[in-house]
């Protein structure tokens, strides 16, 4: 049966040695502990927070089964397998459908700009090897590709298990003309955290966000605020939170995240190369705004 995705929806990372060389598999573990403990709704392993577009097939493969043997079904899961190809989607799509994912997250990562027929083409075969629900991912700012709101919708009319979008381009009106044109059938996620409060009024499902892994309670207080209509504790929470929630996504999510969760006394290694760790005045902010809501 398939499970219904809701409310705060956390990033996993996956740690590295020193070297950055080697997984780090007991770290993701005591990471996604975490994660559990802080009361996530469900976990995201290999998006962007994850690394997972530098991973190897094989690191991938393994962190993928790590996680959701992990997990072990505490909470839902929905396992990133974006891919330059659609056959290297489908291969990851496959492993954690037989891994015991409960849906996948499609990102259609692009080198050549693809056209609607062919993002579209991209989604009914990767629909048509698995039956898991999968959430089709709108993020230009690392894919290339921005699918237009009839775009998405004329996916999800023609891809059956293509049920639920994540909207990450920064754009509110892309989540208000998903309600309107969608007629309210499609739920949609937030995947830009400046936008979390906007998002919930709009009518979002959930949030999809690395902050979890920084401040749990914060995160579950704005959402519970949200679901009791108190719009007035729900913007107080969210002020609250907001120059944190910017300067994750400013100084980069593995970076951030990383170097968040060694100042809390659990080392994660730096971000694969090329990506930078968080240099020493960024990570001097960092901890002042941890400190600040501590």
């Amino acid at each position: 049966m398939s499970k219904t995705f809701h409310g705060i929806i956390g990033y996993t990372i996956t740690p590295f040695s020193a070297d950055g060389e080697q997984l780090d598999l007991e770290a993701l573990g005591h990471s996604i502990d975490r994660l559990i403990e802080g009361g996530v709704h469900a976990i995201a392993p290999l998006g962007s927070t994850g690394e997972g577009a530098y991973l190897s097939d094989l690191e991938w493969q393994q962190v993928a089964r790590f996680s959701l043997e992990h997990i072990a079904g505490r909470v839902p899961t929905i396992v990133s397998v974006s891919d330059l190809t659609t056959a290297g989607a489908i291969r990851r799509a496959r492993f954690a459908q037989a891994h015991g994912a409960d849906a996948v997250m499609v990102l259609p990562a692009a080198y050549w700009k693809l056209t609607e027929a062919e993002i579209l083409e991209h989604y009914r075969a990767i629909g048509a090897s698995i039956e898991l629900p999968i959430m089709l991912y709108n993020n230009p700012a690392t894919s290339g590709t921005d699918m237009s709101v009839e775009l998405i919708l004329r996916i999800v009319r023609e891809v059956s298990n293509v049920t639920m979008v994540k909207e990450s381009t920064g754009d509110i009106q892309r989540m208000h003309k998903l309600q309107q044109l969608g007629e309210g059938k499609v739920p949609f996620y937030n995947g830009c955290n400046p936008l979390a409060l906007e998002a919930f009024v709009a009518g979002a499902s959930g949030w999809c966000t690395a902050a979890p892994n920084l401040i749990p309670a914060l995160n579950q207080q704005l959402y519970q605020a949200v679901q009791d209509n108190d719009l007035k504790v729900a913007k107080a929470v969210f002020y609250r939170q907001l120059p944190l929630l910017e300067f994750i996504l400013k100084g980069g999510l593995p970076a951030t995240i990383k170097a968040g969760l060694s100042m809390s006394g659990l080392p994660v290694g730096e971000p694969r190369k090329p990506v930078f760790a968080l240099d020493q005045s960024g990570q001097a902010y960092l901890q002042g705004l941890l400190k600040q809501l501590s």
